[in-house]
C-alpha cells in the first residue's frame, strides 16, 4: 500500500503504475499547465510510454537531482528558464542528446550549444502599459525606462525572480556590467512601489493606478485576455502591449525548455518525448492554450499573439543568460533592487 501511494503521489500522469516492465519516462518539471498534462497523455496514447511527473520549482528539482546522483529515476528535466537549464548542465546533471529532429526543430540560439537542453516554447518580456495614461509613442526600450519621466511609474517583480535575473543577464550581454548596474539603479529610482508579487500582480497594479508600466511575460496577459472569468478578461484589456527594443537588439525572450538527465534510466524514451514536444501538434497546443510562442518555425500562433503582431526577438544565444546569471544577481544587490 505504501508503495502504491508513493507511486500515485509521483505519477499524476500515469499508465501502468504497477507494472515494472511498462515503458516509462520520468519527468521532473517546473511547469504547471494543463496543456502539458494533456500532451503527456497524448504521448502515452500514441507511444505506449507512461509519463511520470514530479512537480516542483527548478531549484528544488536541481537540488533533488544532485542528492539522488546516479540513483535518480529522473529522465527529463523541464524548467521555465534557460538560466536554470544552464545551471543544471554546469552541475553535470544533463547529458548531450544527438537528434536530427531536435536540431531541425529548435533554432540554435534557443538550445544549448552542446545539445544538453532544448527550448520548447518562448515567452517575450514586454511592457504592459495603462491604456488610459500612457501613449505607446512614449515607450521605446528597457533602457529608456530609467528616464526621469517614469519616476514613480514602473512596476516589476523582485530581483529574486528568475525572469528578471535572465532579463538582467541580457542587459549585461548587451551593454556590459557597469552599464547594466547603472540601468538597474535608474530603474530602482523609478519604481512605483517596492518589487513584489508575480506578473499578474504587476498587471493588476497597473489597472489599479499604482503604476503605469509593468515588465511582464507575454503569456500572463494572454491568459487574462482569454480567461473564463469576466473580471480577469477586463483586467487583461486594461493594459496595452509594447515590445521594447525593436529599433536595436530586439525584445528579451526566454524559454521553457528541457534536457535529458545525466543518469536517465530511460534515455530513448526521454528523447522520444522531447521530439514529440517540438512536433507541430504539441507546438500548436502550447501556443493556443498557454499563449506561448512556438520554437518551431511555421507553427501558427494563437489568435491573441497574432493580434499583438510580429516582433523582433533578441537573437542572443540563451546559453549566455545562464553564464551571466550570477553576475546579474550581484548587480541587483548592488543597485538595491530587492
Amino acid at each position: 500500500m505504501v508503495g502504491l501511494l508513493f507511486c500515485l503521489a509521483l505519477l499524476p500522469i500515469l499508465a501502468g503504475c504497477g507494472d515494472p516492465d511498462a515503458e516509462v519516462v520520468n519527468v521532473y518539471s517546473h511547469r504547471h499547465y494543463d496543456t502539458d498534462e494533456a500532451l503527456f497523455q497524448q504521448f502515452t496514447a500514441e507511444s505506449g510510454i507512461a509519463v511520470r511527473v514530479v512537480s516542483a520549482s527548478a531549484d528544488e528539482l536541481i537540488a533533488r537531482l544532485e542528492r539522488e546522483g546516479e540513483a535518480s529515476p529522473a529522465d527529463l528535466l523541464i524548467t521555465v528558464d534557460a538560466g536554470r537549464l544552464h545551471r543544471a548542465k554546469e552541475r553535470g546533471l544533463l547529458q548531450a542528446v544527438r537528434s536530427e529532429t531536435l536540431a531541425e526543430a529548435v533554432p540554435a540560439h534557443l538550445r544549448d550549444p552542446d545539445d544538453h537542453w532544448f527550448g520548447l516554447t518562448t515567452r517575450a518580456r514586454i511592457l504592459a502599459y495603462a491604456r488610459d495614461r500612457v501613449d505607446p509613442g512614449e515607450l521605446s526600450s528597457y533602457e529608456a525606462l530609467t528616464d526621469p519621466a517614469w519616476e514613480d511609474r514602473i512596476l516589476v517583480r523582485s530581483s529574486e525572480n528568475i525572469y528578471n535575473i535572465s532579463m538582467m543577464a541580457s542587459i549585461v550581454a548587451a551593454h556590459g556590467a557597469e552599464a547594466a548596474e547603472e540601468w538597474a539603479r535608474g530603474m530602482v529610482a523609478n519604481f512605483a512601489r517596492p518589487p513584489q508579487g508575480n506578473d499578474t500582480d504587476q498587471i493588476r497594479d497597473v489597472a489599479a493606478g499604482v503604476g503605469d508600466v509593468a515588465i511582464v511575460n507575454t503569456y500572463y496577459v494572454g491568459r487574462l485576455l482569454n480567461h473564463e472569468d469576466p473580471e480577469s478578461r477586463e483586467l487583461g484589456r486594461a493594459v496595452g502591449i509594447f515590445f521594447p527594443n525593436q529599433d536595436d537588439r530586439g525584445t528579451h525572450v526566454n524559454v521553457s525548455g528541457a534536457g535529458v538527465t545525466a543518469h536517465a534510466p530511460n534515455v530513448e524514451n526521454a528523447v522520444r518525448l522531447l521530439e514529440f514536444l517540438v512536433g507541430v501538434e504539441a507546438q500548436t497546443a502550447f501556443a493556443e492554450a498557454n499563449f506561448e510562442y512556438p520554437v518551431r518555425e511555421g507553427v501558427e500562433w494563437a489568435s491573441t499573439l497574432l493580434e499583438w503582431g510580429e516582433y523582433r526577438p533578441d537573437p542572443l544565444p540563451l546559453s549566455r543568460l545562464g553564464e551571466l546569471n550570477n553576475e546579474a544577481v550581484q548587480i541587483f544587490d548592488r543597485a538595491g533592487w530587492r
